[in-house]
């Protein structure tokens, strides 16, 4: 009987480290995707589309929700936060700093932006900045701290309809807030599709950012929980499913100045939205 409640407890205990080491899930080098450090967002924040840092510092987290026109501003790990409100109601998908501004995304491809120095305000008066990019569904917004650079991919184009390709632009950022577009490129499907089956559906980007000391672009897709990253010209390298357990709604994306990477994930149906943080391995 004892020898037969051993097998039993053995035979439970490698259960578990399958299900935990599931090959399904991968990570990139320097991170494991399966062992985030977790911490919970502010109520308000339940519905978080976007997270960037101010100058990578971690305790000068950004954020904003998809359906408020406020900017949150917070520690990494916060219980409470404070906001500025720069517009009304809207649907809101990213935020990103650049030139000392903060830019916002909406999903309709058009931007909000104001100065850093006005985060502190109650209630701000955003320069609003409309049609620069074609009709379609946009989530994902990144900036470059180097050029002054904003970077969109579609979610959704029609620009790419019938093609294998997800779209993106190129977009500078004056000083004064006025915002121009300067290109375009893609991002090919097939190449994602080396790494991990897509199943039929169309890459669906969520959120976007760049390693800073790569020069890789992380991409993460709520619909199709994935992480892509590409290189400085945008040819995919590496691709990883992320298990839904974790990343029940990822729709943020962010690192710190020590390179470490931030998830973020809507409440959905956890109830709380949270910060998935995963160190830098070196």
């Amino acid at each position: 009987m004892k020898s037969l409640f051993t097998l039993y407890i053995a035979l439970i205990a490698c259960a578990a480290c399958a299900q935990k080491k599931d090959p399904s899930f991968t990570s990139p080098s320097h991170y494991n995707l399966n062992e985030p450090q977790q911490m919970e967002f502010p109520p308000e924040l339940e519905e978080v589309s976007g997270i960037t840092f101010v100058n990578g510092d971690s305790n000068r987290l950004l954020a904003q929700q998809d359906e408020q026109g406020h900017v949150y501003y917070l520690k990494a790990g916060d219980k409470s936060t404070k906001y500025v409100k720069f517009a009304g109601k809207g649907d809101y998908e990213d935020i990103a700093v650049s030139n000392d501004r903060i830019v916002l995304l909406r999903s309709d491809g058009s931007f909000f932006s104001f100065p850093l120095q006005e985060l502190y305000e109650a209630e701000i008066d955003a320069m609003v900045s409309e049609k620069i990019l074609p009709k379609g569904e946009y989530e994902s917004l990144a900036a470059s701290i180097t050029n002054s650079r904003l970077y969109v991919l579609c979610k959704q184009c029609s620009v790419d309809k019938k093609t294998s390709q997800t779209t993106g632009y190129i977009l500078k950022l004056e000083s004064g807030g006025q915002i121009i577009k300067e290109g375009s490129f893609s991002i090919d499907n097939e190449e994602i599709s080396k790494y991990v089956k897509l199943k039929g559906k169309a890459f669906r980007p969520s959120a976007l950012t760049r390693n800073e000391k790569t020069n890789e672009w992380y991409i993460v897709s709520s619909i199709n929980k994935l992480l892509v990253i590409a290189d400085h010209d945008w040819k995919v390298k590496e691709a990883h499913l992320l298990n839904p357990k974790l990343f029940n709604q990822p729709e943020g994306i962010a690192f710190d100045k020590d390179n470490n990477l931030y998830i973020s994930n809507e409440a959905g149906d956890l109830g709380r939205a949270t910060l998935l943080k995963f160190n830098y391995k070196h």
